[in-house]
């Protein structure tokens, strides 16, 4: 299936057209191809949640190698798809147990005199301060978190922007669900510090945007959080 552009993003399978591959081209027939390869790795991505779903839930011996087997042949799909390792595709899309749900990812909207914080990568893209939500831990306490380990910055977080589906917003699809938080927070203090995961933070206006990391946030996202910002008390969260 011509057309893929297929990487391994922060341990997640990722699919699609990514805007940072200089090799997918604009041409009508390359986006066709993408877009066909996209519908198939849906149904794909359907297939073994529904396998799951009867792993968990099934109770008669042979449908549950029935159910096994269709999720083994949902992995091995994907791993020609992905022209990956099918012992690695497994480990990253069917490594869970129980129902399958999407993941949960927060970021955090910081603001100073009409700025908003973006952290740099060791890309050296830019993204909102964020990641995935931990165990045990609240999606407040998360973005808190998230944000004192990216950027320095102790911050408090005072009200949701938006709860948005990733693979509608966000590029290369993952071959799993993801929600998005995105929480305005006020600073408490603190500085940027050097960390394994970010190399410097800055304070962008909402018309000069650095190159972002669009996995993670994409310059639309940044402008709806300016756009929450600027309403204040007004704002009413926004959700797919």
């Amino acid at each position: 299936m011509a057309g893929m552009s297929n990487i391994i993003e922060d341990d997640a399978l990722a699919y699609g057209n990514d805007s940072t591959d200089s090799n997918v081209t604009s041409s009508s027939a390359s986006n066709s191809n993408v877009t066909s390869s996209n519908v198939w790795v849906d149904w794909i991505v359907e297939l073994q949640s529904l396998a799951q779903a009867g792993l968990t839930y099934g109770t008669g011996r042979f449908d549950l190698e029935r159910y096994e087997r269709i999720r083994q042949i949902s992995a091995e799909m994907m791993a020609r798809i992905a022209d990956m390792p099918p012992e690695k595709v497994a480990g990253l899309f069917c490594n869970e147990t129980g129902y399958q749900t999407p993941k949960l990812d927060t970021r955090a909207a910081i603001f100073r005199d009409g700025r908003i914080l973006l952290v740099r990568e060791l890309d050296g893209r830019w993204s909102l301060p964020g990641g995935w939500c931990d165990v045990n831990v609240s999606v407040g306490e998360n973005t808190a978190k998230e944000a004192r380990e990216e950027s320095g910055l102790d911050v408090r977080p005072v009200r949701i922007i938006a709860v948005q589906d990733r693979n509608r917003h966000n590029t290369p699809r993952y071959a799993y669900g993801v929600c998005k938080v995105f929480m305005e927070c006020e600073v408490l203090g603190g500085a940027f510090e050097a960390n394994s995961e970010t190399t410097e933070s800055g304070w962008f206006a909402p018309g000069a945007l650095p190159a972002m990391a669009v996995e993670k946030s994409t310059a639309e996202q940044v402008a709806l959080c300016f756009r929450a910002h600027e309403a204040g008390t007004a704002w009413t969260p926004v959700f797919d």
